[in-house]
């Protein structure tokens, strides 16, 4: 694991979580992980409709670099690839639930579509 480039200065604790989750894609990789444990890079791209390759490729390396995303590669032809969250990536997600049943709770009260991914589950739920 690499050091990560971005090392504040912070003003608060939101501050440096933001630094980490923001991006759009940040907070469903987490939950694509969470939910579904290791996944290889073309499973992440389907569980995560609307992502480009080459953002789905930057998010995980930063990912990797903040230390919340472990990278294992296989030596074998074609080459094989897989994801999982570590222990800090774990902690984040957990951090990042009740965020996420707020939201869940802003889709009911609004009434906005829910998009179902994968085995029916939809993006935002914790």
């Amino acid at each position: 694991m690499r050091a990560s480039k971005r090392r504040g200065p912070y003003f608060c604790g939101i501050d440096a979580a933001m630094d980490v989750v923001a991006g759009k894609w940040k907070s469903l990789i987490l939950w694509e992980l969470h939910h579904y444990g290791t996944r290889r890079f073309a499973e992440l791209r389907r569980g995560l409709p609307g992502v480009s390759e080459k953002m789905l490729i930057q998010h995980l390396r930063e990912m990797e670099e903040d230390g919340l995303v472990h990278r294992e590669v296989y030596r074998e032809v074609p080459p094989k690839v897989e994801y999982s969250l570590t222990e800090h990536g774990v902690s984040l997600n957990a951090a990042l639930a009740s965020l996420g049943r707020w939201g869940s709770e802003r889709i009911r009260r609004i009434g906005a579509e829910k998009i179902s991914v994968d085995v029916g589950e939809a993006v935002g739920d914790t």
